[in-house]
């Protein structure tokens, strides 16, 4: 099993009032919100009810079955194509901000607000910002690790 195998397996075991007692339980899919847009893994186990279009842009929004974590897969139109750090900075983000990374192709920015995580990552495409968000409780940051690592890392478009 691989390291990344056995962070997610972890991560599986540990989140407590999910249920999950094995990997494969978490039923990972690939969301597109259309062809060539934004596209990110989502684990339906987890994220198992519609919370509805993106707000800010074509997409949907996933839901915890108690609501406590959400996860929002969109296409933020960015009609100029500014770059990362000019999104970012035109979106206004609150201060306080603990995780910050901008490059030329992404931003990455993650705090914690009433009690809960939230962690945002845009990565860069024609006429768009392909984008996840996602919101779960700060007390279990450890245990979801691992899942905001590859629903990050699998964001495309």
């Amino acid at each position: 099993m691989t390291r990344h195998a056995l962070l997610i397996a972890a991560a599986i075991v540990l989140i407590p009032g999910l249920g999950y007692a094995q990997p494969g339980a978490l039923d990972w899919q690939r969301y597109n919100v259309a062809a060539g847009s934004a596209a990110a893994d989502v684990p339906r186990a987890i994220f198992s009810e519609d919370g509805g279009p993106a707000q800010d842009g074509p997409g949907r929004r996933f839901v915890s079955a108690d609501g406590r974590a959400d996860l929002t897969v969109q296409a933020v139109p960015n009609p100029d194509g500014a770059s990362p750090a000019a999104f970012l900075a035109r979106r206004n983000p609150p201060s306080g901000i603990i995780y910050r990374r901008v490059t030329p192709r992404f931003f990455a920015v993650s705090s914690i607000r009433n009690g809960r995580i939230w962690y945002n990552r845009c990565n860069r495409g024609r006429a768009v910002m392909n984008c996840v968000l996602i919101n779960y409780p700060a007390a279990e940051k450890r245990k979801w690790d691992a899942i905001v690592t590859r629903i990050s890392r699998s964001l495309g478009g």
